[in-house]
């Protein structure tokens, strides 16, 4: 579906180059005696880069034809994770670094939300807290609260986050994982 340049909106998937790409920012300029144009960042789905491009105004712009569907993460074998289609039960292979930051995050059972073009996938979603347990830390500190400073701990998918210093081995806490921080203990 092709539309002109002012059409142009945050947050939509437009296809530049012949690739998927988000509009993070936009601005429709007219300056002066000029023609009119439309100033973007867009931030490239396939590649992850960001960059700037103008648009005249008059330029036809096509709507990338994306969908989202969820999948649930069922096992890695060597640096290939295997996801199932919780809506048709499919099955497909992601790589490492088509995952990228997220790839540590994976736990069997885990679903998540993942974006496709031309039927593959081109970029996921987390969910906004994932619930670990802390496989090795320091001990706790005697009297250590919330605000005081705070600690490293591994946990059992292998990645060190910063938790506070009452937390200890064997606790299970919640993480963002989309930042990798703390959030707080698991209520169970």
């Amino acid at each position: 579906m092709a539309f002109t340049a002012t059409q142009i909106r945050r947050g939509m998937v437009i296809v530049y180059e012949g690739d998927p790409c988000r509009v993070i920012e936009f601005r429709h300029h007219t300056p002066g005696n000029l023609r009119a144009m439309v100033q973007t960042k867009l931030k490239n789905l396939r590649t992850g880069s960001n960059f700037e491009y103008r648009f005249r105004a008059s330029d036809t712009i096509e709507k990338a034809a994306m969908e989202t569907h969820e999948l649930e993460f069922l096992y890695q074998g060597g640096d290939t994770y295997h996801f199932m289609n919780t809506e048709n039960f499919e099955q497909l292979e992601m790589d490492e670094e088509a995952l990228g930051d997220a790839s540590p995050w994976m736990q069997p059972g885990l679903k998540i939300l993942a974006e496709f073009y031309n039927q593959k996938p081109i970029g996921i979603q987390l969910p906004q807290y994932l619930v670990y347990e802390i496989v090795e830390t320091s001990p706790v500190m005697k009297g250590a609260t919330k605000t005081a400073s705070s600690k490293p701990a591994k946990l059992e998918n292998g990645v060190t986050v910063n938790v506070p210093e009452f937390l200890a081995q064997g606790e299970r806490i919640r993480v963002n994982p989309n930042t990798g921080e703390y959030l707080d203990r698991a209520k169970e």
